[in-house]
């Protein structure tokens, strides 16, 4: 199976360029599933349930959320009539919606996808994000020929420790959140494919997809003048692609995914 992850969407930046990329990479690349991170899609915080449509009809299979799941208040409705967006498994079991599901390729094959938000430096406590994981990986991981977990969080450490936790029972662990794609692609020993972080689909020209005027005014003077507003330049497709053995569920091949704007070209 060929899947493609694609890290948070920022803004309108990052839309437009999902919109204008994303069709012809699932066709060039021959694409069975995609994934995108959506929950930074709608002014970089949380996403509307029309801009996650817009998100479907560009191509992806499902959307995933994060911390900023809910930031738009319409996503509450949202979410539970469109069972392609998954937030994180580990939030409130009253929560609506669900942190991990079973979906179909164009040809049958079933793909589990779940998230889950990491404790490390996070704003808000969550639940422990390794039980939870092992959870959904036991219940519906048997059905699947391949397994995608993204995890959503600020330290690289705990990512790199969901990786090897998975490693064997998940096709690919992904990094997101931190909005910096990481060099350390690679397919673990048990033949889990894992990258700390995807990176953002945004402007690079900026603090991670915001017009850096008023993040640098605070980083200075240590005082705020302005709300923070999503940079607007030419973004660039930021993720991970992997091709996977259905029999196995296991990673065959990995390779960083960087299209259009600032960052250097890569792809499969």
């Amino acid at each position: 199976m060929r899947i493609l992850f694609l890290g948070d969407v920022m803004g309108r930046a990052g839309r437009t360029a999902v919109t204008e990329r994303l069709p012809g990479l699932r066709r060039d690349w021959r694409l069975d599933f995609v994934v995108i991170n959506g929950e930074n899609a709608s002014n970089g915080a949380g996403i509307t349930g029309a801009h996650a449509k817009l998100l479907f009809e560009a191509g992806a299979d499902v959307v995933t959320l994060g911390d900023h799941a809910f930031d738009q208040k319409d996503m509450l409705q949202a979410i539970e009539s469109e069972p392609r967006i998954i937030r994180p498994i580990n939030f409130a079991k009253s929560a609506p919606g669900r942190g991990a599901a079973l979906f179909q390729d164009a040809r049958g094959r079933k793909v589990l996808v779940a998230q889950v938000l990491g404790q490390v430096f996070m704003k808000r406590p969550f639940d422990d994000p390794f039980s939870a994981v092992d959870d959904a990986l036991r219940r519906l991981g048997g059905q699947a020929q391949a397994r995608i977990i993204d995890i959503h969080c600020e330290a690289t450490s705990e990512k790199m420790g969901i990786g090897h936790f998975c490693d064997g029972r998940a096709s690919l662990v992904v990094g997101t959140h931190t909005h910096i794609p990481t060099a350390d692609a690679q397919i673990l020993p048990g033949g889990t494919a894992f990258q700390s972080d995807a990176g953002m689909c945004g402007d690079y020209n900026s603090v991670i997809g915001m017009e850096k005027t008023e993040p640098m005014r605070r980083f200075v003077t240590g005082m705020g003048k302005a709300r923070f507003e999503p940079a607007l330049g030419e973004a660039t497709l930021s993720g991970t692609y992997v091709e996977t053995d259905d029999a196995s569920g296991r990673a065959t091949r990995i390779a960083m995914v960087r299209q259009g704007g600032r960052l250097e070209a890569a792809g499969p």
